[in-house]
C-alpha cells in the first residue's frame, strides 16, 4: 500500500471525528511555520530523550506513540499549542490525535530520520490535506 493510500485510509478513519481531521490540517500549517519544519520536530524528540523512539518511527518500527510521549518529545517547542490554535481544539485533543499521526508523518517525510526538503513536504502536505476535505 502506497503512502497516499495509507493517508487516504487514515482520512477515512479520521473523517469520523472532525476534531482529528482539524488536527491533521493544523499540524500541516504549524509545521510550515515551525523552525526547522519536520526536521525541527525530529530534533526536538532527540533533545527530549526520545531519540530511539523517533528513530523507530522513522523506520516504521514504531506505528503509534502515546500522548505523553508527544508532549515529552515536543516539550518546549510550542508546536502542540500552535496545532491546537490552528485546529481550534484543545492541546489534549492535539496530543491524542498526534499520537497516531506523527509516526506516519515521520516515517514518510523523514524515512531515515532525515527530513525531506521543505518544498517537497509542502506539496505532499497539500495532497494529504485534500484527502480530509
Amino acid at each position: 500500500m502506497g503512502f497516499l493510500d495509507e493517508i487516504g485510509s487514515l482520512a477515512g478513519q479520521l473523517s469520523q471525528s472532525s476534531d482529528q481531521a482539524k488536527v491533521a490540517g493544523g499540524l500541516v500549517q504549524a509545521l510550515e511555520q515551525h523552525p526547522g519544519g519536520i526536521q525541527g520536530l525530529i530534533d526536538s524528540f532527540k533533545q527530549n530523550g526520545l531519540g530511539d523512539h523517533v528513530t523507530a518511527m522513522a523506520s516504521g518500527e514504531q506505528q503509534t506513540t502515546t500522548p505523553e510521549q508527544v508532549q515529552q518529545g515536543l516539550g518546549g517547542t510550542g508546536l502542540v499549542e500552535k496545532v491546537a490554535e490552528h485546529a481550534g481544539v484543545s492541546p489534549e485533543i492535539v496530543q491524542m490525535a498526534m499520537a497516531t499521526v506523527l509516526p506516519m508523518v515521520i516515517q514518510h517525510f523523514a524515512p531515515n530520520g532525515q527530513a525531506s526538503s521543505q518544498g517537497q513536504f509542502g506539496g505532499l502536505a497539500q495532497q494529504l490535506l485534500s484527502r480530509f476535505i
